[in-house]
């Protein structure tokens, strides 16, 4: 089971998962704000961070942010706020998932332990030769991707996508497969996430009429290895 690392400020709620999920088998550590939650993570072997967005000291997005540029532990955020532009601005920042208080226990363990598998699937994936597909080139191991030689700029979900997308190259992959595989099972009914990544990923690659990074109207996306990015084609603006 996993090393889990709870970082809110509300004595109880820690009380609470800390119980609820130790009785799952997890081991629980606490931290009451950003700046402990950090120096916990720096010194302790943690699986996953479940993060609250509002901390009293440090903005519970940029501690996703630091928690990203010195490792991958997996990151769920734990938050209040259901609107959609948070939950984007979390999952680009480089959370693994969004879960909305109240939640469930037994909902949470299930979300705790997909995270946890999603990063061991990242980590065998990091030792696998670069992807290439026609003129974007893919470092997993990186964590880098190059369109005709040059460095695309992408957040860390954007990144995960467009890997994913890679890895499947030529294929029609479905919004649900997407969905369940890149943001995990709870998220299947959720198509507003992909049309907002995949159009930043077409303006990324410089693919704005989706010749490369193709539309299947109502099925899904695919990458499309003669696809030339630029060039104009039927479904670039259907979402």
């Amino acid at each position: 089971m996993a090393r889990v690392l709870v970082v809110d400020d509300d004595p109880a709620l820690r009380r609470v998962l800390s119980l609820g999920l130790g009785a799952r088998g997890h081991t629980v550590l606490g931290a009451s704000d950003g700046r402990r939650a950090l120096a916990a993570a720096a010194t302790i072997a943690i699986d996953v961070v479940l993060l609250d967005l509002g901390l009293p000291d440090v903005d519970g997005l940029e501690v996703c942010r630091r928690l990203r540029e010195t490792g991958d532990i997996p990151v769920i955020v734990l938050s209040a706020d259901a609107a959609e532009a948070r939950k984007v601005a979390a999952l680009d920042g480089g959370a693994d998932d969004y879960v909305t208080k109240p939640f469930g226990m037994d909902e949470l363990d299930a979300r705790l332990r997909l995270a946890a598998r999603h990063f061991e699937r990242r980590a065998s994936a990091a030792d696998a030769a670069p992807l290439a597909v026609g003129p974007l080139t893919i470092d997993v191991e990186r964590h880098v991707a190059t369109m005709h030689g040059e460095a695309v700029e992408l957040t860390p979900r954007e990144f995960e996508l467009l890997a994913y997308l890679a890895c499947h190259a030529g294929k029609v992959v479905t919004h649900r497969m997407i969905l369940g595989d890149v943001w995990g099972p709870a998220y299947v009914g959720e198509a507003h996430y992909l049309r907002v990544y995949v159009h930043r990923l077409r303006r990324a690659l410089g693919d704005e009429r989706g010749a490369f990074l193709r539309t299947e109207p109502g099925v899904g996306y695919a990458l499309d290895p003669g696809g030339s990015p630029g060039a104009s084609t039927s479904s670039a603006y259907s979402g």
